[in-house]
This record gives C-alpha cells, structure tokens and sequence, in this order.
C-alpha cells in the first residue's frame, strides 16, 4: 500500500489553531488490510487538544479491501459487462472528545470511504485521480468551515 503518512502532518486550517501539526508513530493497524498511526504529539496553538491515550485515542488508519476484485469477462451474448466490482478503501480517524465536563472521553470517528469501480484504476485512472483531487482539495479547502459547521450545526 502506498498511503505512508510520514511525521509530522501539517493540520489544515480551523478557527482558533495556529499552524497545528501532528507529530506520529506507527501503531498496530486493527486488521492485516490497514495501516495505523496514533497522534503522539501536538505542535502550533491548539488549547485544549490532547494526543492519543487509552483514554482519549487519536488515530489515523488507512484500510484496502481484503481481497481486490477485478472485472470479469464479457457478457457473451450481449456483449456487455454483466456487473461491476467495488473495491473500496477508508481512511478513518478516531479522536476521543469530551461530551461534558467531568466525564468519560467518547470516539468522534470521521470517515471518507472510497468506493472505486473494478477496471478503472486502469481504464481511466486520470478521471480517478481528478475526483479524488477534487474531493480532497474541498475538504482542505473548507476544513475551518466544516469545524465551524459541526460545532455550529450550520452548513
């Protein structure tokens, strides 16, 4: 797999950080088809933030699909593809927040699931890569106001 998070990563912009960055290690992935890290240390103005513990985890994983699939022959009558695989990959992080004061950290998890077509990795991987651009410059793009937007409850 070639997802390698190297250490540390710049944040992207939200309201009330200063250049945050996350310094990480490698941790055991919860399954032979991903990759882990845990957030180790914090660096830039984030008041309040803590790094990963048992109590409170702050993890990256980056998981494939257990067993990739690919395109089957033709329909041999019609000519056409008779169906078409998924692969699909996740990057999930969980972070441990606070629900109220006083109390137990929970896991905030945030998932993007990448559901690609079998076949067109190699078909049309620049179409693949262009989405996958795209989806990912908006979310850096609009990173503060999706901060803004989950604390606010306003899109």
């Amino acid at each position: 797999m070639t997802f390698a998070l190297s250490t540390p990563i710049t944040g992207t912009a939200q309201t009330g950080f200063t250049a945050p960055t996350y310094t990480l290690v490698a941790d055991n992935p919860p399954a032979n088809n991903a990759k882990q890290w845990a957030v180790t240390a914090l660096g830039g103005t984030q008041t309040g933030v803590v790094a990963h513990s048992v109590a409170a985890p702050f993890t990256v994983s980056q998981f494939k699909p257990q067993n990739l699939q690919v395109l089957k022959p033709l329909n041999a009558v019609s000519g056409q593809l008779d169906k078409v695989p998924t692969n699909v990959y996740k990057t999930i992080t969980r972070k441990g927040v606070l629900p109220l004061a006083g109390q137990a950290y929970r896991n905030m998890v945030i998932t993007t699931i990448i559901e690609l077509p079998a076949g067109a990795d190699t078909a049309d991987a620049a179409n693949v890569r262009a989405g996958l651009s795209a989806h990912f410059g908006a979310l850096s793009q609009q990173s503060a106001g999706l901060g803004d937007a989950v604390i606010q409850g306003l899109i």
